[in-house]
């Protein structure tokens, strides 16, 4: 028979699982954040660091600290995969013509704003083109 803390215990998690809230396993997380924060030191991002820094900078931003440089350099580099990703499968679904060489069986694909634009708006970027084009 289950005592009443125990009682407590499942209706707070029904199924019934352990709730890591125990010392090991925040000596865990801050170990794994101590790896992760290590590996950035090593880690060099597609966005170079100069650049990273001066918008940071723009922004009110002003550290030296390496590892929060490389830190947003992982996010925003992760932002724009996400966003060309999308924009891709944008491109794959309408079915674009690829622009590929005679010859041969390479499928190529291109960026555009026909593309690009529905991939954005999923991140809530309005991009409408100029007068002049339309």
């Amino acid at each position: 028979m289950a005592t009443p803390a125990e009682t407590e215990k499942k209706k707070e998690n029904p199924a019934g699982k352990a709730q890591e809230s125990s010392p090991a396993a925040e000596n865990k997380s801050e170990l794994s954040l101590v790896d992760f924060c290590t590996q950035l030191e090593d880690y060099t991002p597609t966005i170079p660091d100069a650049v990273t820094q001066h918008y940071l900078q723009m922004s009110g931003l002003n550290t030296d600290d390496p590892r929060i440089i490389r830190l947003v350099s992982l996010a925003a580099q992760k932002f724009l995969s996400d966003i060309i990703n999308d924009s891709l499968q944008h491109c794959k679904m309408r079915g674009a013509p690829q622009g590929s060489r005679k010859g041969t069986k390479d499928k190529r694909y291109v960026l555009t704003m026909e593309d690009l634009s529905p991939a954005l708006a999923e991140y809530g970027i309005n991009v409408r083109k100029p007068m002049y084009f339309t």
